[in-house]
This record gives C-alpha cells, sequence and structure tokens, in this order.
C-alpha cells in the first residue's frame, strides 16, 4: 500500500514539475542560456590567464635562451685563455640554467595544450549558446502564436459553443416554409370537406365547374364577343 502511494505520490510530482516547465518553458530557456554565457565568460577569463602565463614562460624562456647564449661564448672565451677555474664557473650556471630552460618547456607545453583544448571548448560553447539564443527565438515565436489562438479561441467560443451555433443555423435553415404548411392545410381541409372532389369531377367534365379555369375564362370571353357582333 505505501509503495503504491509512494509511486502515485511520485508520479502526480513529476506531472506537476511538467506542467511548471511548461508554463515557465520560456524563462527556463533564458535562465539555461544565462547560465551558460556565466560559464563561458568564466572560461574565456581561464583562457586569458593561461595565455598571459603562456606568454609569461616564452618570454622567460627567450630570456634564459639569451644568457645560456651569452655564458657559452664567455666560457669558451675562458677556455680559449686558459682560464679554466672560471669557465667551469660559468659551465656550472650553464647547466642550472639549462635545466630552468628544461622545466619552462615542459611547462610551456603543458600549457600549449591546455590553451589549446579550453579555446575548443569555448569555441563549441559560443555556437552552442548561439544555438540556444536562436531557439529562444524560435521559442518565443510558437508561444506568441500559441496565445494568439488562445485568444481567438476564447474570442469566438470553445468548440461546444461552435457546435452549437451550427446547430442553431440548420434548425433555422431547415425550419418548414410556414406558407407551404398553409397551402397544405387548406388543401386538407378541401379533401375533407369533399371541395376538392368536386373539383376533380368538373375538371374531368361531370357536371358544372367549381372555379374559374383558362378554359372558362377563354369561352366567356368569346361569348361575350358574339353577342356584341349580334347586337351590332
Amino acid at each position: 500500500m505505501f509503495k503504491t502511494l509512494s509511486t502515485l505520490i511520485a508520479g502526480a510530482n513529476a506531472r506537476t514539475e511538467d506542467r511548471v516547465r511548461d508554463a515557465f518553458a520560456i524563462e527556463l530557456i533564458d535562465q539555461k542560456i544565462r547560465e551558460a554565457d556565466t560559464s563561458l565568460k568564466a572560461a574565456k577569463g581561464t583562457l586569458a590567464t593561461l595565455i598571459q602565463r603562456q606568454r609569461s614562460e616564452e618570454r622567460m624562456k627567450a630570456n634564459l635562451d639569451t644568457r645560456i647564449d651569452d655564458l657559452t661564448r664567455r666560457a669558451q672565451a675562458a677556455l680559449s685563455s686558459g682560464q679554466d677555474s672560471i669557465a667551469a664557473e660559468a659551465a656550472q650556471h650553464i647547466a642550472t640554467m639549462e635545466n630552468e630552460r628544461t622545466i619552462r618547456e615542459e611547462t610551456l607545453a603543458r600549457l600549449d595544450a591546455r590553451v589549446l583544448r579550453l579555446r575548443s571548448t569555448i569555441e563549441a560553447g559560443h555556437r552552442r549558446i548561439i544555438d540556444l539564443r536562436q531557439g529562444a527565438i524560435q521559442a518565443r515565436a510558437v508561444r506568441r502564436e500559441q496565445q494568439i489562438q488562445a485568444n481567438l479561441n476564447t474570442t469566438i467560443g470553445r468548440r461546444a459553443s461552435g457546435d452549437e451555433a451550427e446547430e442553431l443555423i440548420n434548425r433555422v435553415l431547415g425550419r418548414d416554409d410556414p406558407f407551404e404548411q398553409s397551402e397544405i392545410l387548406r388543401d386538407i381541409d378541401a379533401e375533407l370537406n369533399g371541395d376538392a372532389l368536386s373539383d376533380r369531377m368538373a375538371d374531368m367534365g361531370l357536371g358544372p365547374t367549381t372555379r374559374s379555369t383558362a378554359s372558362t375564362v377563354l369561352d366567356r370571353l368569346k361569348s361575350s364577343q358574339t353577342e356584341g357582333n349580334t347586337n351590332a
């Protein structure tokens, strides 16, 4: 039971976290970009320090090279003039400087490797931040589009409201014509009263006509014209 409750609570917390991340996605993106930018600035500062130390080591090595060359020439001159003791003392200093130069060369090699790796890391981080910023612009555009769509949905109503409006329109358009219905009712009343039957029989020539038709009007007109000619 406890395990089940723990699972449910963990699931609820995860869903809550997802909703919060969705709601504040743009803010979180901006924060992550700021953090990446801060890290990149720190890396640049470290690189600048390494390059500064690298240059300092190069200057000291160059100074050592100059001193070793100068002292080597002097020691050779001392040997040539038979001053072996001073030549031996110069050789001791040359050996010390050469050992120091070896250490500085090793230090420079390590610095060169560190500078190269850090430069590569900074370049990759710089490109990554550019990609993140472009992605943030796209994310803002999508979020803006979503907000506009949500506002539009609010303005024109939800889907249920649209369905209801469509149903009302169909009801109005599908409503029976009251004038046509009145005509049908009159026809039904005529049939019930027998008037319709009399009219049909009159149309068949069975008995006098019960209503005016084009033929009766035409016969009447011809009759009137004949009577007028006779009187004349």
